[in-house]
């Protein structure tokens, strides 16, 4: 007779099955890239998964400082507050591209390559996407329960 345990029933925390799928959402797409752009590598499928681990820590650094700064730029009641915070909005987008692409390579150094910026801003795009989607689907699904 099989016997459950009952802590196996008890249901993870939404946020973190929420970072689950987005690290396995994160990784089909990778290694989407690493099929059809040469200049993305990564050596092996464990590397893609922790590059995925890595990438989803790094990309919500970068949206909750730009979050931050988009709440700073609607706050702002000066032109000046407003230039300056648009400004450091900027920063956060176009800086963020060279923030993945450092930490990559100072964790995983010739291992894992993600290209160049424009290669790395496409797969950023691709990621926040296809994250957006996977959590829009399953939210209508929970509301369809």
């Amino acid at each position: 007779m099989f016997v459950q345990d009952e802590d196996a029933a008890t249901p993870l925390e939404p946020r973190v099955a929420a970072a689950v799928v987005d690290v396995l959402v994160y990784v089909v797409v990778l290694n989407l890239f690493v099929e059809y752009f040469p200049q993305v590598l990564t050596e092996t499928f464990t590397l893609s998964l922790l590059t995925a681990v890595l990438l989803k820590g790094v990309l919500e650094v970068v949206v909750a400082a730009k979050n931050r700064v988009k709440a700073r730029l609607r706050a702002a009641s000066t032109l000046s507050g407003k230039v300056i915070a648009a400004v450091l909005l900027w920063v956060v987008l176009f800086g963020s591209k060279f923030l993945v692409l450092e930490a990559v390579d100072l964790v995983f150094g010739d291992s894992v390559s993600l290209g160049g910026f424009f290669s790395v801003t496409l797969l950023i795009l691709a990621l926040l996407l296809s994250r957006a989607a996977v959590q829009r689907l399953l939210h209508s699904h929970r509301l369809r329960e």
